[in-house]
Parts: C-alpha cells; sequence; structure tokens
C-alpha cells in the first residue's frame, strides 16, 4: 500500500465527533508514515487495557484489530496492560466512580487478557508491558509536575464529570489522576500513534499529546474508533445491557449472535470488526443499495469473516452452513404460537409468560445449559432484558414466535 491507502485503512472506523480533528489527525498521520519510511523505522503504536474483568467480548476488541492493521503494515505494536491504570479506574465512560481493583484482581485479569488478545494480535510480533513498570517509580512531586499541566476547568468540561456536577453528584479527585498516567504511559513508551474508543479522546488527544509536548517529545497521532454497538444495534455492546457477542462462545454461536445484527448496524460492523478494506465494504455496501445482493447475504458475508478472525476459516464456514441449514432451511417449525413483549420483561419473564418451563428455576436451568436461543444465538443471562423480537426456542421442540 502506498501511504495514501495505508492511511484511508487505518483511519476506517475512527470517531473524533469533530470533523476537523479527524481532518488534521489524518495529515499528521500521513506526515508521520512519511517521516518513518523516509527514516526506516516502523511507528511505535500502543494501546492500553485495564483488566477489569477476565472475558473479552466483540467491542473490546475494536481498538485491537486496529493495532493488527498496523502490525500488518509492519509498525511496532505494545499491548500495554494498565497494571496502575486499572487500580484508578478509569473514569471516561462512567457516570460514576469506578470499583477500585487490588492488584491480586489486576493481575490475575491481565494474564487471561493478553492471551484473549492474541486471538486478534501476530503474538510473535506483539510487545506486552505493564504500566506499572513506569507509573510506579513516579514520585508525589511528579505527579504534582504532572499536574501543572493541566487546569480543573479542563477537568470538569469532560462530558461524564459535567452531567455529574449538575446531578451534585460526587467526582472523586483520584479521577482526575487517570487521564495524568495515561498520559505519561505515552510518555514513557516515547509514543507515536495511540488507539483508543472514543470515550478516550480527553485522555489521547489532550493529556497524553500536551504531557508529550511539555517533555520534549513530538505529540503522539490518536487514533480513535468507533464504539461498536451490541446486537440490539443501538446501546453500546455492554454485558449488563446483555447485547454482547463473546470472543470465546464457539464459532457457531458467534456467527448467530452476528447474524441478528440489525441491517442498519451492518456499515460500523464492517468497518470495526473486519478485515475488509474501504474498497471492499463500500462495494457490499452498493451492491445491498442497488439490490444485486441480498441485505441477508451481505450480513453473512460480514459474520463469517468476523468468525474467521477469531476461529479458523474453516470453522467460519462449518458455523455459516450450521446456520443455514437450522435457519434458511426451516429446521424450525413454520407453525407455532406468538407472545407479545411487555415492557421491561427479562428473558426468563417471557419463558414463564410463553408457558415455555414450569418454573423460574427451570428457566434457569434451561438458560445455564445454553437450551435458550433468540434467532439463532444463546440468551446467556435470565435476568436480562429481552433483547427483541424474533423466535425464541427453548429446548429442543419449543417455540414461539415473540413480537415486540
Amino acid at each position: 500500500m502506498n501511504i495514501d491507502e495505508q492511511v484511508e485503512l487505518l483511519m476506517q472506523g475512527t470517531d473524533y465527533g469533530d470533523e476537523a480533528l479527524q481532518k488534521a489527525m489524518a495529515a499528521e498521520l500521513r506526515a508521520r508514515l512519511a517521516l518513518a519510511e523516509k527514516e526506516k523505522r516502523p511507528l511505535r503504536v500502543y494501546c492500553g487495557y485495564d483488566p477489569t474483568s477476565t472475558d473479552l467480548h466483540l467491542g473490546h476488541t475494536i481498538s485491537m484489530r486496529k493495532l493488527r492493521q498496523f502490525q500488518d503494515l509492519g509498525h511496532e505494536v505494545t499491548f500495554l496492560i494498565g497494571s496502575y491504570t486499572a487500580l484508578v479506574g478509569d473514569p471516561s465512560d462512567k457516570n460514576k466512580a469506578r470499583p477500585v481493583l487490588t492488584e491480586e484482581q489486576v493481575n490475575e485479569n491481565g494474564l487471561t487478557y493478553a492471551e484473549q488478545a492474541f486471538r486478534v494480535l501476530d503474538k510473535s510480533k506483539t510487545k506486552i508491558r505493564y504500566n506499572g513498570e513506569w507509573l510506579s517509580k513516579l514520585t508525589l512531586v511528579d505527579l504534582i509536575r504532572l499536574g501543572q499541566n493541566f487546569t480543573v476547568q479542563q477537568f470538569l468540561a469532560r462530558d461524564n464529570f459535567a452531567k455529574r456536577l449538575d446531578k451534585s453528584e460526587p467526582i472523586y479527585l483520584h479521577e482526575t489522576f487517570y487521564a495524568l498516567m495515561q498520559g505519561y504511559d505515552a510518555v514513557a513508551m516515547e509514543t507515536d500513534v495511540q488507539i483508543g474508543g472514543s470515550d478516550q479522546l480527553f485522555n489521547i488527544i489532550v493529556a497524553g499529546r500536551k504531557l508529550q509536548e511539555a517533555l520534549g517529545q513530538k505529540p503522539l497521532i490518536g487514533v480513535i474508533v468507533g464504539i461498536l454497538p451490541g446486537t440490539d444495534g443501538v446501546q453500546r455492546m455492554s454485558k449488563s445491557t446483555g447485547n454482547i457477542v463473546p470472543i470465546n462462545t464457539g464459532a457457531d454461536d458467534m456467527f448467530g449472535k452476528l447474524m441478528s445484527v440489525p441491517d442498519s448496524a451492518m456499515g460500523i460492523y464492517m468497518r470495526l470488526a473486519t478485515r475488509f478494506t474501504p474498497h471492499e465494504i463500500e462495494q457490499i455496501e452498493n451492491e445491498v443499495a442497488s439490490g444485486a445482493l441480498h441485505p441477508r447475504d451481505a450480513k453473512m458475508k460480514m459474520a463469517k469473516e468476523i468468525v474467521g478472525v477469531f476461529y479458523s476459516d474453516a470453522e467460519a464456514q462449518s458455523a455459516q452452513e450450521h446456520f443455514i441449514k437450522t435457519f434458511q432451511q426451516k429446521e424450525i417449525p413454520d407453525e407455532m404460537p406468538d407472545y407479545e413483549l411487555q415492557p421491561g420483561q427479562t428473558v426468563v419473564d417471557v419463558i414463564l409468560a410463553a408457558g415455555m418451563a414450569e418454573s423460574k428455576s427451570k428457566a434457569r436451568q434451561l438458560i445455564d445449559q445454553k437450551g435458550v436461543r433468540l434467532d439463532g444465538e444463546t440468551l446467556e443471562r435470565g435476568d436480562a432484558a429481552f433483547p427483541h423480537g424474533g423466535v425464541l426456542q427453548v429446548g429442543k421442540r419449543r417455540f414461539v414466535r415473540v413480537k415486540g
């Protein structure tokens, strides 16, 4: 790829919330790529991950996909585990303070994160580092000097802090340290490019770049990727809403979950979660728009590609065949009762109300045994809100068409 093609690929799926900033970052990236080519050196690229849990879903891997693109273009990629930032808790996407984890929890979670990341990244070309390596050495005076580069007003203007301030909800002093710590990560690694979600805009574009300039470094380029919606196509992918696509769920289940994504969300899934180039995505979208390609078949291409990222191409092909056999060849009955979804109902509520189980305990047992599916995707939480209308299968032979 020439430099313009590289920039087009690397900026695909980015979301700065500001067109002028996006153009500025693209221009800086083009210049930095040209300089690296002239100096015959790779760019130093990183993304940080605070190991706040043990299991990753597809939304977590969007920034890893972007790291892989840099990796495939020959650049130096660091997968940074936030062993120290996780002790503070990132307030960026939260309307309340995150619980503070212990060092033992962070270290245990960090080991699982790295292994799951290698489902996307090339293990032989990935550096794994922990930010405790340098953050643990900062003194109180060091922290004060870092803080001299920022104003309290800059922090209070952040959307999540402003909302909490308006509601008279507490904003703890330690939460402001997070941006300083993340900014110092970029300084410690002399970073050229940092990748992060759009919720990280302040930490990357303001804190990281400002600290690098203050300490005599060339400011990094922030590649800010969009946030992947869940299987409902609207809300951010999150365990709390039950709209996730786990990456350790199995090829068949992942394929089924991806096929339940609304047509309206296909574009963002292709741009954020696949290996498709901008031109390949444009071709698929043009074919759908012209009627040459059915949206269902476009979604199958998308699902097969994403499953192939995390499993093998053979498993992705098998998952597609399983889906076609189960749903397109009608291994579900043509006739089944209807049930009208009521506001606020959970998965267990619908199973009971539709007469698909004798009791709550039986319904939960079926869910635990992965015997409850909606349009082919396994429902894993009985207390989650029922996701959307569709064919609900409970056990092997009980079906109901949920409307709502």
